[in-house]
């Protein structure tokens, strides 16, 4: 009996603190694409090559493409950009450019040259009731990630 009291009272305190699964996917997900961005700015630079970082905001998907000296539309090289960076059930909710404002529909492409990103960027990722905003800082590659809806781009 008294086995059985000590097991549930651990439990009444471990349990509320779990992650919640959909917390889980939306904190990996904020992680992941933030990783995405820093590799696709380091990956330009390095490689002096020309990609495209492409916000699907209706479907929540994002792909990464890069260009061939003749103009063409091609796949990434590298198999990390070719795995998905957010997971199902993850929206983004809105993309916020330093140049071109705000996007909430439709298709929102950043391109990625030489110099890397030439705009500060803030995506808002929702999951639930939870909010991730990822702000991807131009000339450098910085990128953080904070909990929670954040309205300014700084």
């Amino acid at each position: 009996m008294v086995v059985i009291l000590i097991i549930s009272v651990v439990a009444a305190i471990v349990l509320p603190r779990l992650p919640q699964p959909e917390s889980t996917k939306l904190k990996s997900s904020a992680r992941n694409l933030a990783t995405g961005i820093r590799f696709l700015n380091d990956q330009a630079m390095t490689t002096k090559s020309q990609y495209n970082l492409t916000f699907d905001l209706t479907e929540s998907v994002v792909k990464i493409t890069r260009h061939s000296a003749a103009g063409d539309e091609l796949p990434p090289d590298d198999a990390f950009f070719n795995r998905p960076l957010i997971e199902d059930g993850i929206s983004i909710e809105d993309v916020v450019s330093s140049l071109r404002g705000k996007a909430a529909e439709g298709q929102f492409v950043v391109p990625f040259g030489p110099n890397g990103n030439a705009e500060a960027l803030m995506i808002h990722l929702k999951g639930g009731a939870g909010h991730y905003t990822i702000i991807a800082y131009p000339d450098g590659g910085k990128v953080t990630v904070q909990e929670g809806y954040q309205e300014e781009l700084s």
